[in-house]
């Protein structure tokens, strides 16, 4: 499952791991204007309204979740990292946290 709500709170019981899939603004920044499979946040507001989010939504969800991968590595190890999680559980250090 992915995406965020107010009430996801309600539905962490459910899992055994809540990730946070993170990159920096920057790296943010240019994927979103270098991406041609959708216009969302190209517009000037939509990112700034991105960009608001990261600030002071990321540090929230930091807090709730169980691991944190950085999505700045190569696809391919971030999703190495996910398998082993949900296959290996903790597995030692998945995500530096």
């Amino acid at each position: 499952m992915s995406g965020c709500a107010e009430n996801q709170v309600r539905f962490y019981p459910r899992f055994t791991h809540i990730v946070l899939l993170s990159a920096p603004a920057d790296v943010i920044r240019e994927r979103l204007a270098g991406r041609a499979n959708n216009p969302y946040g190209k517009r000037p507001e939509e990112l700034v309204d991105v960009l608001r989010h990261l600030e002071w939504v990321e540090p929230l969800l930091r807090q709730a979740a169980t691991h944190e991968v950085r999505t700045t590595m190569p696809l391919d190890q971030v999703v190495r990292t996910l398998l082993a999680l949900a296959t290996f559980g903790d597995g030692g250090r998945l995500d530096g946290r």
